[in-house]
């Protein structure tokens, strides 16, 4: 029995190095590509932005979502992005978070033909090659929070996309960020594997050009 609870405990310690690694090269890569000031960062034709589900588990208005819109119509506003791409999920019929991201972006003042939806965004991986593979994208700047930028920062590095990243507002009560900071450590170790087999994303498709409208 105390043979069985020694294997146990180190396989415990093994897992809790391993998502303490895969957290810390992330968090690596992302350093110096990750901006809160609007004025700092670098100018990038197109935006990308991470879908989110626009309600909470509570029923109410999700804050991450709403911060990412606010976020984006910043970014915009202040001539960093000139294109919108939104990438989320739209899995079923009855929810489709690109739509209801460009919807709340036009009320935010952002032109209808500045926004192109990418409708098969179910993951952060997904989106990130489908921005350059589908999209056509060298270059680009994403739109969440910081937790989740850094991860998507560290994918795009790894595929040879080009990327900055705009934090959005992070929220919450403190019991939400601890369960958010273990979900995300998570993430983290399954993108680096991701990365290191070479997965590819559900759908790629045809490619999609990006206009990018002339000042």
């Amino acid at each position: 029995m105390k043979k069985i609870i020694r294997i146990i405990l180190l396989l415990c310690i093994i897992g809790i190095a391993v998502v303490a690694w895969c957290s810390h090269i992330v968090e690596k890569s992302s350093r110096g590509k990750i901006f809160n000031d609007v004025k700092e960062i670098p100018y990038n034709d197109v935006g990308l932005l991470l879908g989110t589900n626009p309600i909470g588990r509570t029923g109410r208005p999700n804050v991450y979502y709403l911060n990412r819109i606010q976020a984006t119509a910043d970014l915009y506003k202040a001539g960093k992005i000139k294109v919108v791409l939104i990438s989320g999920d739209n899995h079923h019929r009855s929810y489709n978070e690109p739509e209801r991201m460009k919807n709340d972006l036009v009320a935010k003042g952002i032109p209808d033909n500045c926004i192109v939806l990418d409708y098969a965004g179910f993951r952060t991986y997904d989106s990130m090659v489908r921005a350059q593979k589908v999209f056509g994208q060298n270059s680009i700047t994403i739109i969440s929070q910081e937790f989740h930028n850094q991860r998507a920062v560290y994918i795009c590095q790894g595929i040879g996309l080009d990327a900055v990243a705009y934090n959005a507002k992070n929220v919450g009560s403190r019991k939400w960020k601890v369960f958010m900071f273990l979900r995300e450590n998570l993430a983290r170790c399954k993108a680096v594997l991701d990365l290191t087999f070479g997965k590819k994303p559900h759908f790629l498709g045809d490619p999609i050009e990006i206009t990018i409208p002339k000042d």
